[in-house]
């Protein structure tokens, strides 16, 4: 069976495809290219008006690329609503070279110096595949995709990528596409150079949270 590494990861990411397990203690992997593909269109991020105040309350204190194992391993554990993963131990120990190699990344969302709450994904180009997120407190992982997103604008990103859409997602502004046109978006992406570690700011954040379509 072939074996995860970084080249056929980037290789399979370019092409649109992306790997998963059936479940977190099965050693199968099966690559997926959806025929319906869930994005987060940048320019059209929504913000619901309950989640702005949370995130100017500054409860979390928010850092990139600190804690991507623990964030992996988090996203990774069953919850109520999720009680099993597709995250095995070979995508793991695959995305954890990923990210020491610059191509993965992650948003941790802290609270009194513990890890409550974050999301990590994959960076190609100027295309971000969003993988996973977990919450241990109120709005933690929404948080965390806020200041994602604030970073991918701010670093000059073209593509967020969520791979599927849930009711979660759809709040936030995330529609399905058709494979074709996907493909056309990511394709565009990948000649872009996007800037994953750039300075942030208050700034940043707030014009996420102030732009197209946040007045609900």
């Amino acid at each position: 069976m072939l074996r995860l590494n970084p080249e056929l990861l980037l290789r399979a990411y370019a092409a649109g495809i992306f790997p998963m397990a059936q479940s977190r203690d099965d050693p199968e992997l099966y690559w997926i290219d959806p025929e319906w593909r869930g994005v987060i269109p940048l320019d059209a991020f929504h913000v619901p008006r309950r989640l702005r105040r949370t995130v100017r309350q500054g409860r979390y204190e928010m850092t990139a690329d600190t804690a991507f194992k623990e964030v992996v391993d988090a996203c990774a554990e069953s919850t109520r609503g999720r009680p099993d993963s597709w995250i095995n131990d070979e995508i793991a120990a695959a995305y954890a070279e990923l990210a020491r190699l610059g191509h993965a990344h992650s948003i941790e969302c802290w609270l009194k110096g513990k890890l409550v709450g974050g999301l990590y994904g994959v960076s190609l180009g100027g295309a971000f595949f969003g993988e996973s997120m977990f919450s241990r407190e109120r709005d933690a992982s929404k948080v965390a995709l806020v200041h994602l997103v604030a970073r991918l604008r701010r670093g000059g990103y073209a593509l967020l990528d969520t791979q599927f859409i849930t009711k979660h997602l759809e709040q936030f502004g995330a529609i399905e596409i058709p494979r074709d046109d996907y493909r056309q978006l990511l394709s565009a992406a990948l000649e872009v150079e996007g800037q994953f570690a750039v300075p942030m700011s208050q700034d940043d954040i707030e014009r996420v949270m102030v732009g197209q379509g946040n007045d609900t």
